[in-house]
């Protein structure tokens, strides 16, 4: 794995972490755990708390989207020019060379007479 894959993997790790901090400050239908901060709510107002939290939600799913993707293509590169092709090349080694053990093999061939009674 390259430098920049783990970097942006562990990016998306820590943004998972505050994406579900987020969710859980919301308030749901029985309060959620913002109740918990009443003299916050006071201070900054319900609604103004509750936008807050909303924007950072949707902030923090576009990045890990984001970062999703851009993890996708400095993987792809990654990998491309290095494992994948020593794996393929392995295979492609040992079904040749399977190939010809196969071929170069004498298989004993038991004819059988046909005008035989069948054993029963």
């Amino acid at each position: 794995m390259s430098t920049a894959f783990v970097i942006l993997l562990a990016l998306i790790i820590i943004a998972a972490l505050l994406l579900i901090a987020v969710v859980l400050l919301q308030n749901g239908k029985d309060g959620g755990l913002a109740t918990n901060f009443t003299s916050a709510n006071q201070t900054l107002g319900v609604r103004q708390t509750a936008t807050i939290l909303e924007k950072a939600t949707w902030y923090l799913v576009a990045f890990i989207l984001v970062l999703s993707i851009i993890t996708v293509f400095v993987n792809r590169g990654s990998t491309q020019s290095g494992a994948n092709d020593a794996i393929g090349s392995g295979i492609v080694n040992q079904a040749e060379s399977a190939a010809q053990d196969a071929a170069t093999l004498d298989f004993p061939v038991t004819q059988q007479n046909p005008e035989a009674p069948e054993a029963e």
